[in-house]
Order: structure tokens, then C-alpha cells, then sequence
């Protein structure tokens, strides 16, 4: 691999969910030889399943060619041990945001990997700089934060930890664009740009409905009218999970030490309760319902 993003031919992502299979579909689309990596054969053949469904809307759509299509599921190959990802110009890690999760899987891929390969991490609040001291190869870890869903959502944040060198920062900002995504530098400090202004507005949404100031449907409505976003505060978290939210609010709570970033007690007690959002079926709104109803 040369140290430019053109030299990256090969991508290796661990963690078939959401996330990862969505930066799957996107760098298969682009042209990348993709090995995707999960212990879980159910959740691999989720992925392929669901890369294959989006692939076929776009087709549809005509955003890509029938042949294109094809050509892009044929690049993907899947594999549930980690030296599948010997041979792979740079890894990104898509696992669950839980710090001692990816410290655990960075640490079970170094030695599978080739010497010149990178490592991002598309965490979406954990200092990279910690991550990327449980490599072997700090100056070569860098972040690559992705919005979901990733194929339709054109921003990626890039954030460097104190020891990312300038060829992996090249690379991975090269690799961004031949995505077709956008890039946003930021800092390594806690949550990083998007989450560090998202998700404390949905946290004092969460206090603004356990106050009573209004309710959920108020919130929601007054958020999406009032300030043109095409979602309200409280159905965003419900599509992100709460407990990601709960997660990233813990993470800026620790990292900054202000009290402003104290998680609300109606979120904590969501989480609690195990009504995470959509992905549970219930969260502010009780999606087994249609329309969803709001649980408060």
C-alpha cells in the first residue's frame, strides 16, 4: 500500500450491524475488495441480506447500474475469525460503542494484520487516542466516524489521535472521498463534533419531557417545525438506540467532568427498562403500533 487513499484497494470491517454493513455497501460500491468480519453467521448473513435489499433500491431508483450492483456484492466476502483480514489495506472496527469492546477487538487483530495496514475506528465518542494505544501501530490508528445509515448520510468525521501521522491522515481522508463522503476534522476530545452538540440537545429533550415542560409529540413538533430538522429530538433517539445515547452522554460525562453533561434520570430509566427505541420495538414511541405511539 502506497500512502496515498488510492493505494487503499482492500477493506476489512469487523462488526456486521448496522453500521458496518452499510460501510460495506459503500466501499464494495466504490470499488474496494470488502471483508466483512463477525462471530456472529447470523448477523453476517443479515448484512449481506440487507446490503443486497439497499443495493437493489438504488438500482431501482437508477442510482447505480444493474451491473454495478452485482459487480459490488461480488467484492464482499465474509469470515468470522480475524485472519480473514490478513491481506487488507486498512481495517475499521464497527462494533458495538462500549470502550472495553473495541479496546478487546483491537487488541485480537494486531497480529493478524500486515505491517503497513491502518485501523480506524468509527467510533462515535471514544478518544482514539486511547484506542490506539492498544495497538501495535499508534502513529497508523486514526477515527473514521460514519452517520447512519451510511449509504445514504454523506458526512464522515475524521479525528486523528495525538499519534496519527500524516500518511494515515492522507489516506484515510483520500478514502473518505473516494466514498463519496465529506469530510469533518475534528479534535480528539469526547463525542467529537456531531455527537458532542447532538446528543446533549437529546438528553435535555429527555429532561424537558421529564419536567413536563411538554410532551413527547410537543417536543418533537416543536423541534422539527421550529428549527427545520426532519426529525425531532426524541424519535432521533429512538432511531439511534438508547442506549448509545446513554453511552455517549456517560462518555462526555467522564471525559469533561462538567455537570451539564449528567445523563438525564428518564433516559437512565428507559435504558433501565430495556425500551431502547425502534430496535426494541419501544422507546419514547411504542413502535408495535402504527403510527407509533408515544410511551409518555
Amino acid at each position: 500500500m502506497t500512502g496515498t487513499g488510492q493505494g487503499i484497494d482492500s477493506v476489512g470491517i469487523i462488526g456486521a450491524g448496522q453500521m458496518g454493513s452499510g460501510i460495506a455497501h459503500v466501499a464494495a460500491l466504490a470499488g474496494l475488495r470488502v471483508v466483512l468480519v463477525d462471530v456472529r453467521r447470523e448477523a453476517l448473513l443479515q448484512a449481506v441480506a440487507t446490503i443486497a435489499r439497499n443495493m437493489d433500491r438504488q438500482a431501482q431508483k437508477g442510482a447505480i447500474k444493474e451491473a454495478d450492483k452485482e459487480a459490488a456484492l461480488a467484492r464482499i466476502v465474509t469470515a468470522e475469525e480475524n485472519d480473514a483480514l490478513s491481506g487488507c489495506d486498512i481495517v475499521i472496527e464497527a462494533a458495538t460503542e462500549r470502550e472495553e469492546t473495541k479496546l478487546a477487538i483491537l487488541k485480537g487483530l494486531v497480529p493478524h494484520l500486515k505491517p503497513e495496514a491502518l485501523i480506524a475506528s468509527n467510533t462515535s465518542s471514544i478518544p482514539i487516542t486511547r484506542l490506539a494505544a492498544a495497538t501495535d501501530r499508534p502513529h497508523k490508528v486514526i477515527g473514521m466516524h460514519f452517520m447512519n445509515p451510511v449509504p445514504v448520510m454523506k458526512l464522515v468525521e475524521v479525528i486523528r489521535g495525538i499519534a496519527t501521522d500524516d500518511p494515515t491522515f492522507d489516506a484515510v481522508q483520500a478514502l473518505a472521498h473516494r466514498l463519496g463522503k465529506t469530510t469533518a476534522v475534528a479534535e480528539d476530545y469526547p463525542a467529537f463534533i456531531v455527537n458532542r452538540i447532538l446528543i446533549p440537545m437529546i438528553n435535555e429533550a429527555a429532561f424537558v419531557l421529564m419536567e413536563g415542560v411538554g410532551s413527547v409529540v410537543a417536543i418533537d413538533t416543536a423541534m422539527k417545525l421550529g428549527t427545520n430538522q426532519p426529525m425531532g429530538p426524541l424519535e432521533l433517539a429512538d432511531f439511534i438506540g438508547l442506549d448509545t445515547c446513554l453511552a455517549i452522554m456517560r462518555v462526555l460525562q467522564d471525559g469533561m467532568g462538567d455537570g451539564k453533561y449528567r445523563p438525564c434520570p428518564l433516559l437512565v430509566k428507559y435504558v433501565e427498562a430495556g425500551w431502547l427505541g425502534r430496535k426494541t420495538k419501544r422507546g419514547f414511541y411504542d413502535y408495535t403500533e402504527d403510527p407509533p405511539r408515544p410511551t409518555r
